[in-house]
């Protein structure tokens, strides 16, 4: 069994694409995956399956999402062990305790690299924003009371690859993990 990570981009948003939990936890369940938990309204789940395919499991869920709720969303979908690796290589800045900062985790679907990302964001406002690339994701922290005069913070919702990315928090990462940690403790 492989432990995943699933990030549905753009559910609960506004009255749209609603769906919710305990019926994503049971559509996961009803098609052939185990140990599901989920996290907040905004689609983290936490599951395992027998295949060691991300791209498998993206693509079926996407299909799966499609049918059961009705709406096409992109669904970003990371093993356990991958994510924990690229949290290894976070740079010091991002996801410590400074109240001041907002650290957030832009993870890149499959098919879009990260030099077409940035192409298309632009650079980050130095004096506002750090971020930091390592895999399929970009450690992004930003002054949490001038977000507005940041680049990326307008750039991620309207460029032209919003579809490709799914953003989280270091706290949403972090409460992932250890309701994974606990469940695999019990």
């Amino acid at each position: 069994m492989t432990r995943y990570i699933a990030l549905l981009r753009g559910i609960n948003i506004s009255g749209k694409n609603k769906i919710a939990m305990p019926d994503l936890k049971n559509c996961f369940e009803d098609h052939g995956f185990y140990d599901v938990r989920t996290y907040l309204n905004s689609g983290n789940v936490l599951f395992s399956s027998d295949t060691e395919d991300d791209c498998y499991c993206s693509n079926k869920l996407k299909k799966i999402i499609n049918h059961t709720f009705g709406f096409e969303i992109p669904v970003f979908v990371m093993k356990r062990d991958a994510l924990m690796e690229i949290l290894l290589h976070a740079p010091d800045w991002w996801g410590n305790d400074h109240k001041d900062m907002y650290d957030n985790m832009i993870f890149l679907m499959p098919s879009l690299s990260y030099e077409t990302f940035y192409d298309e964001i632009g650079d980050p406002k130095k004096e506002y924003e750090k971020v930091f690339h390592h895999g399929q994701v970009v450690f992004w922290s930003y002054i949490r009371k001038d977000y507005q005069k940041t680049n990326w913070w307008s750039q991620t919702a309207k460029a032209n690859c919003k579809n490709k990315i799914t953003i989280r928090t270091a706290n949403t990462i972090r409460k992932l993990l250890e309701i994974d940690d606990s469940y695999k403790n019990k």
